[in-house]
């Protein structure tokens, strides 16, 4: 193992702690005041990003540079060439750090789904938890193993759109700085 991997491994996971704490703060403070229409807005959005990061993390763990030369002349070429070469750091972001901070709060949505309901009975409210903490990991396992599927297919494509936000993102933020 290299030096360089344990001082990223040890970024993450000063970088995740301080998300999930901020997450969970916002989660434990302002999901239980949502609607149960907003809850479940909550829980598709997150479910959502979940799903559309560890598409990304797919496709550059599963991606080569050598896939990305049809696109040297596109839009998002450079970044995708960089973040290739960083596929590891990638993966490690996407899948790990923003889809368990996703699941975290797509599941947090999911119990502020069911305070919402205001059940009767501690197994009535036990067994409703129980079926809505199960739908969210399923529908998350199901939309990901589609996803998979697609990314690795795909990895190009999504390397590239994926390089031209990044760089329209970098563009907008150096003009801001100006």
């Amino acid at each position: 193992m290299k030096k360089g991997s344990v001082r990223w491994a040890f970024k993450v996971f000063v970088l995740s702690l301080s998300l999930s704490i901020v997450f969970s703060l916002m989660s434990q403070s302002l999901l239980p005041t949502l609607s149960s229409f907003f809850s479940i807005f909550v829980i598709i959005f997150f479910i959502f990003v979940a799903v559309v990061f560890d598409m990304i993390a797919v496709a550059f763990t599963t991606i080569n540079e050598d896939k990305l030369l049809p696109y040297k002349d596109k839009k998002g070429y450079n970044m995708a060439l960089s973040l290739c070469r960083n596929a590891d750091k990638v993966s490690s972001f996407g899948g790990d750090v923003v889809g368990d901070i996703c699941g975290i709060l797509s599941g947090a949505g999911g119990v502020s789904l069911v305070l919402n309901m205001h059940l009767e009975g501690e197994q009535v409210n036990l067994l409703v938890t129980c079926l809505v903490s199960s739908l969210i990991a399923g529908i998350t396992i199901f939309c990901k193993a589609i996803m998979k599927s697609y990314s690795i297919e795909n990895c190009a494509k999504i390397a590239i759109k994926t390089g031209s936000y990044l760089e329209f993102g970098r563009k907008k933020e150096k003009n801001k700085k100006h």
